[in-house]
């Protein structure tokens, strides 16, 4: 009697932690779901070569927030203390969700960060504009270095921007702007480029001459690989009605890009939405929102074109900021938010797919998603993932 009860509390304590972890003995990698540190919102995160997770996130003011860093241990359970990102105090912004600041891992695991400056930020754009702001952790990897604008000319910025970093030391800064021309129709992504990790950076350009707008305060996202490809992902605003998803890519270290238009959507609004690159040995991950729901598309490795989009099963129909993430098994995540929007927070969801997209046990819910907050994701080294909200 005394082992059957025994067996009992174990198998209870099992299920217990599948649960809250989000297991699944039949669907494979467990999914760790973990709090920002410190309270914080609007979390992305990055894996370094040695499997170590990069965090970083906001808080304060969501008119003017501090960014911060932290990293843990791939065995760790317990993050760095928290440095500063920004050096002038409140110079990011989080209202809107979609404004926020972006990280990427570069040349030897170099931390380089972007963000989208507040109204108090500095140094400012031209004519005293919005600007473009950027920091990287310094050599010794202590503290970062002060920040920087890089808009030089496309002014007009909105909906924040992102940036991209490979291993070669190429670093790429995107946004959206107007640059002097109005209305969503004019607008267009521009990219700044360095190829010295990041110590000094060219003038902006545009990405690409097709008409296609840019949603004004819709989110984008860059990325890059180790072989000179850069990609960005973006919502268009033509005719300010025809909010397509695009997808820009390049195989020339963002010299020039290609644009394919991944998905329609016709709404005379602004969706205020948000996207989301992610990329390993397997290939780039993509994913976005369309009409209250989310999808993820892996590009072809062989012809670079984006594979039938994915969405999970049932639709609620507030579904909002993906995150997408692949392991080496070629398994696929895809993160989002149920319920969040203009000052009101949320839920944070997931699904798992296999290497085939279709969907797999492992789901799951969780309450708490604050206001102007969503979620990240990034694989672990035993091919499970971790969210973070």
């Amino acid at each position: 009697m005394q082992s059957i009860t025994r067996l009992t509390l174990m198998l209870a304590a099992v299920l217990f932690a599948g649960i809250f972890e989000g297991s699944s003995a039949e669907s494979g990698p467990r999914v760790t779901v973990i709090r920002t540190p410190e309270q914080g919102i609007q979390p992305q995160a990055g894996v370094d070569s040695r499997g170590r997770l990069h965090l970083i996130y906001l808080s304060g003011d969501p008119a003017a927030a501090d960014i911060f860093y932290v990293r843990r241990d791939h065995d760790g359970d317990d993050f760095t203390p928290p440095l500063r990102v920004n050096s002038k105090s409140g110079s990011a912004i989080a209202i809107g969700t979609v404004r926020g600041a972006h990280i990427a891992l570069g040349k030897g695991d170099r931390v380089h960060v972007a963000w989208m400056g507040s109204k108090t930020a500095e140094p400012r754009g031209p004519l005293d504009s919005t600007p473009m702001l950027y920091a990287r952790l310094n050599d010794e990897g202590k503290a970062f270095e002060p920040q920087r604008n890089l808009l030089q000319f496309a002014a007009g910025l909105d909906g924040g921007g992102s940036v991209a970093a490979d291993g070669l030391g190429n670093v790429y800064v995107a946004w959206h702007a107007g640059a002097g021309m109005h209305g969503e129709a004019n607008r267009r992504v521009w990219i700044t480029r360095s190829n010295d990790d990041g110590k000094t950076f060219t003038r902006e350009v545009a990405a690409s001459d097709q008409r296609t707008g840019a949603c004004g305060c819709c989110g984008m996202r860059v990325a890059a690989d180790d072989m000179n490809r850069v990609y960005m992902l973006y919502r268009g605003a033509a005719e300010e009605i025809n909010r397509d998803i695009f997808l820009l890519a390049s195989e020339a270290g963002g010299e020039s890009f290609r644009g394919t238009r991944l998905q329609d959507w016709k709404i005379n609004a602004c969706p205020m939405s948000t996207a989301s690159i992610s990329r390993n040995g397997r290939g780039v991950m993509l994913g976005w929102e369309t009409e209250g729901q989310v999808y993820y598309a892996r590009l072809d490795p062989a012809s670079g074109k984006a594979l039938p989009p994915v969405s999970p099963p049932g639709s609620t129909g507030r579904r909002k900021h993906p995150a997408v993430a692949a392991n080496a098994r070629g398994e696929t995540i895809l993160v989002w938010t149920e319920g969040t929007g203009w000052q009101r927070g949320g839920s944070v969801a997931w699904q798992l797919f296999d290497g085939e997209g279709r969907p797999l046990a492992e789901r799951g819910e969780l309450p708490g998603v604050p206001v102007w907050g969503l979620a990240t994701v990034a694989p672990r080294p035993d091919d499970g993932f971790v969210i973070v909200y």
